[in-house]
């Protein structure tokens, strides 16, 4: 708990220094214009395997929701941010997170060296909106990915499904700590541009490159929007430094007013990296398809079919032993239906059923020993926010 009250004296902190000395009217003017939000989510996850003991991992090739049998607080975060809509404004964003599921991942796959930890700083940036045309929205900290189509939840953006696709989870990384840039050529095209430290999230650069990525986003009709999105870099592994380079599309098709289908494609590789043989380049690869229906003002459908190919056993990190050989790599595939109930306009309350296959044995039985080629669960999940 003490680094939640650090991070939060170090936003009010950073909230002065944009100003520079001013005085207490000038201070108070400043704190108006600063948004305070929340969000909070809780959840059941049920594994129809019934593995023995209810521990985190159990449901396997799950991100948020690994532990299997067994209530969690996910989430809760606090976020302050000052907005820059105007050429010439400066602001920040600060949004700190406890829970025992986001955070924990989320510094994992920052490459934080304790994954215990229950708090963590999702995103930490100061911007700038540059005066250079009809503005350069610049961000520089720690900031979510601009990679996938599932995001983060949080109080201002959350997804369809309660569980996270493999796209999610092992195609892509989770943050960026670096600075980006933005720049709108109209209401239908913007571009953005980052320099990162490390092209997998990590919170610290581990060798002499930097990462780069790049983002085009196209409006091409009311019911057509394309965002094209890339990132690439050199990554250290011990002695040995690595690139990897990851390219994603995101596909957003209005088929009615209320029916929205949603495509997601994605492709990385890594050189040195795979499991299979020594030295050789790994890539993995999947798609996904969201679809969601609104059926009235409180209720809708969320449907979610994919498929992700890791056959380097790179992203998965599969290394079971079954008849006698190991089984490195695996093609995964799930399908995801999940019904929304919408109680008001700050909590809703959702239930999902899930099946996930496997081409290798890569989920626990009810013994705990990784002997399933498949994999059913349940879950039930609220959440808050404002």
């Amino acid at each position: 708990m003490g680094k939640i009250f650090k991070s939060l004296a170090l936003a009010v902190v950073c909230i002065f220094l944009l100003k520079g000395p001013a005085s207490a009217e000038d201070a108070l003017e400043l704190i108006k214009d600063i948004e305070v939000h929340g969000f909070a989510a809780t959840s059941y996850s049920y594994n129809l395997h019934n593995p023995a003991t209810p521990t985190d991992g159990n449901s396997q090739n799950r991100v948020y929701d690994r532990a299997a049998n067994s209530f969690q607080f996910d989430n809760g975060e606090l976020v302050l941010v000052k907005e820059t809509p105007k050429v010439g404004d400066i602001g920040f964003r600060t949004d700190l997170n406890f829970g025992s599921s986001y955070p924990y991942m989320n510094a994992s796959n920052g490459g934080a060296a304790d994954k215990t930890n229950d708090f963590d700083v999702q995103q930490g940036y100061v911007s700038y909106n540059a005066p250079i045309g009809s503005g350069l929205q610049i961000d520089m900290g720690k900031f979510t990915t601009h990679i996938g189509a599932e995001l983060i939840d949080g109080h201002d953006v959350w997804n369809y499904n309660h569980s996270r696709s493999y796209l999610f989870g092992f195609a892509n990384p989770f943050v960026h700590p670096g600075v980006r840039a933005g720049f709108s050529f109209s209401d239908d095209l913007s571009v953005m541009g980052m320099v990162a430290n490390d092209p997998l999230g990590k919170e610290v650069d581990n060798n002499k490159g930097k990462a780069l990525g790049a983002q085009i986003a196209y409006t091409v009709s009311d019911n057509l929007s394309i965002v094209l999105n890339w990132a690439g870099g050199n990554t250290a592994d011990g002695n040995a430094v690595q690139h990897s380079n990851f390219w994603d599309s995101v596909i957003d098709i209005g088929l009615t007013d209320k029916t929205l289908l949603q495509l997601n494609i994605d492709y990385a590789n890594q050189e040195g990296s795979s499991n299979y043989v020594s030295g050789d380049d790994a890539e993995w690869w999947g798609a996904s398809g969201i679809l969601r229906h609104d059926c009235s003002d409180w209720f809708s459908m969320n449907f979610r079919a994919e498929f992700f190919s890791d056959m380097h056993g790179t992203r998965t990190s599969l290394n079971t032993t079954f008849g006698g050989s190991k089984d490195r790599g695996q093609k995964l595939f799930s399908f995801t239906v999940t019904p929304e109930f919408r109680i008001n306009q700050n909590m809703l309350f959702r239930v999902e059923y899930r099946h996930d296959d496997s081409t290798a044995m890569a989920f626990m039985d009810q013994n705990n020993n990784q002997l399933n080629s498949s994999q059913d669960t349940i879950a039930a999940q609220a959440l808050f926010h404002f």
